[in-house]
């Protein structure tokens, strides 16, 4: 015969799960009002700079303390192409060397590995921008931007992207610097995700005759793809707001180039870069403001994020 609870107990039980369930609730709303607090915080402070210039303050190139006029556009493009350069080079590595520990890795060297990647992530960003600083923008001066320029120069497009001397730092540098942050992060959570599926679909694949790319390519990435687009989005959202590893190598220039060897600008190292010398509070004001597009710019990718695999859940289902 089960034993049976007596209704003591099943009070008791009923007040847990109460109490379980409202600090939940609690937790979460939390999480709301802070974002909350920290919208309504930023709105607050970018209105004077907001109010001044309009929609030129997202559109111009200006940037002059001296005469308080103030522009984002520089700072919002060397967001946008250090994080496309971070991307467009360590998705691919992430990937990579995902594919090899999950696939092709030899078991003792699998442990050593994804210590070794998962230690980078502990790494601060200052050793990173001094890293990046002292030892490879002098590199990438001496041998890898020249060598660009030299082989893109009679390029159409190219000629342009790879253009002008080789400062060492820049755009380019700061884009490889961020692509070597965000491996650890997207090397990381693939790698979990591709171990997590079931070994009889890529077993059946291998018993048809697949190939180890063939299994890859049509067993485990569709099998997986919500978790390999959460840890891009991951590594993107990290590459979008560093600051201080990006602050030592870009060149911190208020202007818009063509070239991406250029010296150039990103929101978070312009705040960085000025909070403290804010002078006036026009000038923090627009600071501030700089803070309020590069949250917009971080809801709107994870949003289009979301919304690219609702879709793909949606295919999948159909």
């Amino acid at each position: 015969m089960p034993k049976q609870i007596s209704g003591r107990a099943l009070r008791g039980h009923a007040l847990m799960d109460g109490l379980l369930r409202s600090l939940t609730r609690i937790s979460a709303l939390t999480v709301l009002v802070v974002l909350g607090g920290v919208i309504v915080s930023l709105i607050d402070g970018s209105l004077p700079a907001l109010r001044a210039f309009g929609l030129g303050f997202v559109t111009s190139e200006t940037w002059n303390p001296v005469k308080d006029v103030y522009g984002a556009a520089p700072a919002i493009y060397g967001t946008l192409i250090t994080s496309l350069i971070a991307m467009v080079i360590g998705i691919p590595v992430s990937i990579g060397i995902a594919i090899f520990i999950t696939e092709l890795c030899p078991v003792w060297l699998k442990r050593p590995i994804s210590t070794a990647i998962e230690l980078l992530a502990g790494i601060p960003s200052i050793i990173y921008g001094i890293w990046g600083l002292f030892t490879f923008a002098p590199l990438l001066q001496r041998h890898l931007q020249p060598f660009l320029i030299h082989a893109f120069a009679r390029a159409p497009l190219l000629s342009h992207l790879f253009a002008g001397p080789p400062y060492g730092i820049g755009l380019f540098t700061a884009g490889l610097i961020l692509s070597i942050m965000v491996l650890p992060f997207i090397t990381s959570i693939t790698r979990d995700v591709f171990e997590a599926v079931p070994p009889m679909l890529k077993e059946a694949a291998y018993g048809l005759g697949c190939t180890t790319w063939e299994v890859v390519r049509k067993v485990v990435l569709p099998y997986t793809r919500a978790g390999v687009i959460g840890g891009i989005m991951l590594g993107l959202g990290r590459a979008l707001g560093e600051t201080m590893a990006v602050t030592f190598v870009i060149g911190n220039a208020h202007r818009i180039s063509a070239s991406i060897l250029a010296p150039g600008t990103t929101i978070s190292a312009s705040i960085a870069n000025e909070f403290t010398e804010a002078s006036s509070n026009l000038y923090t004001s627009a600071l501030i403001a700089l803070g309020l597009i590069l949250f917009v710019i971080t809801f709107i990718v994870l949003a289009a994020a979301r919304f690219l695999l609702l879709r793909m859940e949606r295919k999948a289902g159909v």
